[in-house]
């Protein structure tokens, strides 16, 4: 009997990132099936679920943003900037290998859809259920997390000069019309 431990799957190196840019780029852009919906009550936690209420006020109802955002405005409250992050599929299913080990990135939305500057430029409003979003000016550059989790090399593919306007590491999004999100909705640009 093999009493070894499973292997762990190394993180993605530069080079397979660098492979895998023409497919992730090769993304449908103007609709996706909201693939999986996460809900963040505090730090490193996750919960996944079929809904989520978005509201312009108070963000994901019951989501850490209202009491621990990681971004606020001048004023201390936090930044609408920040609501809800998108992810695309393609980057999560390169970088996020070890499932059984490492925790889920943590963006709201997960859809296989083009995120990028030129298909979705700031201010771009997108209906996800019965609710609309705007696209921040905010840039996602990951960071130590993301590192720590996914490794290195991701980290600095996401956020190479060339790459930024791709916004691999997804979009950051505000609400802008209250509603439900389930599941197995699409994300459209409107």
């Amino acid at each position: 009997m093999d009493q070894t431990a499973p292997q762990v799957p190394p993180p993605a190196s530069a080079a397979e990132c660098d492979a895998a840019l023409p497919d992730i780029l090769a993304a449908p852009k103007d609709s996706a099936v909201i693939e999986e919906l996460c809900f963040r009550p505090d730090y490193g936690e996750r919960d996944f679920r079929d809904e989520l209420d978005l509201t312009v006020a108070q963000g994901i109802l019951g989501e850490r943003w209202t009491e621990k955002p990681w971004l606020t405005l001048p004023d201390g409250s936090p930044d609408p900037r920040i609501q809800v992050s998108i992810l695309p599929k393609r980057v999560m299913d390169l970088c996020w290998r070890d499932r059984a080990n490492t925790p889920h990135p943590g963006d709201t939305m997960i859809v296989d859809m083009d995120l990028g500057h030129e298909n979705l430029p700031v201010g771009t409003r997108l209906q996800a259920g019965s609710a609309v979003l705007e696209v921040s000016d905010k840039f996602n550059t990951g960071c130590v997390k993301w590192r720590d989790r996914y490794g290195q090399d991701s980290l600095r593919w996401i956020n190479r000069k060339e790459n930024r306007p791709h916004r691999l590491r997804g979009v950051l999004c505000k609400i802008v019309q209250d509603g439900t999100v389930r599941h197995g909705d699409r994300l459209t640009k409107l």
